[in-house]
């Protein structure tokens, strides 16, 4: 399920799709110190009940919730839409990602029941390349990501109240110490991360009971996936990130740190 939100891109949509420019939306909000102390309610959570944390989610901020997706797999926005339904589903359209992961978005759209939204940069590649020249991902990939991930969805989450994520504390040695629900100070929200113990097998297991939509690269030596010219495969036993800018000293675009 999909709608087109009201601030649009003159640009054509691929089939399911919302395009959306990361424009702050006009939803009312609750004063920081009301989020704040929401954030400490779902502190107290247990966190080993993803289930639990979505219903608390879905309870707590009605109509100004979104979730951000990879696409590696639905399983956070199934999960969070059996309690929210049809939630804003956030993709980060950064213009750069592998055909499958575009496969796996449209999958999302079609077959949960969500509001599937692309959060789009100010810059088209094209623009982009024109501007500070062509692959700048090799030469400043943490500029290209602020552009490309960062700056868009700080705008896009400025017209909400949470945002659930699905950061997991084994993904990697940065992510160790990640909270189950925290006031998010960077974007100004509460961040909810339901997932936040569970395995890959977790996820995998997930989504096979419930029919989710899987990234096929997922399958294929991918176990976390972003832009395609900054993602490799990674090796059996290794950190799942490991893949993401490899031979870089970057481990994480800044969305989460």
């Amino acid at each position: 399920m999909t709608t087109t939100p009201a601030t649009t891109t003159g640009a054509p949509t691929p089939h399911g799709t919302a395009r959306h420019t990361g424009i702050e939306s006009a939803r009312p909000k609750r004063s920081i110190e009301e989020l704040r102390a929401l954030a400490l309610e779902g502190a107290e959570l247990d966190d080993t009940n993803a289930e639990g944390v979505a219903r608390w989610a879905a309870q707590a901020f009605p109509g100004t919730l979104a979730v951000a997706c990879s696409m590696a797999e639905g399983v956070l926005p199934h999960l969070i839409s059996q309690h929210a339904p049809g939630v804003d589903v956030l993709f980060l359209e950064t213009g750069y990602h592998f055909a499958d992961t575009h496969g796996t978005r449209a999958r999302v759209a079609d077959e949960l029941d969500v509001t599937v939204v692309d959060v789009l940069p100010e810059l088209t590649v094209a623009e982009q390349d024109a501007k500070y020249g062509p692959r700048l991902f090799e030469r400043d990939p943490a500029r290209c990501c602020a552009m490309r991930k960062m700056e868009p969805l700080a705008r896009t989450l400025a017209g909400y109240e949470a945002w659930v994520t699905g950061v997991r504390r084994d993904e990697a040695p940065t992510r160790t110490n990640t909270p189950l629900v925290t006031f998010d100070e960077k974007h100004g929200l509460v961040k909810v991360n339901p997932l936040v113990t569970w395995s890959l097998d977790d996820v995998t297991a997930y989504a096979h009971e419930h029919s989710v939509p899987v990234n096929l690269l997922m399958y294929d030596g991918y176990p976390s996936i972003g832009c395609e010219p900054c993602t490799q495969r990674v090796a059996p036993g290794d950190d799942p990130r490991s893949g993401r800018w490899a031979g870089l000293s970057k481990t994480e675009c800044g969305i989460h740190t």
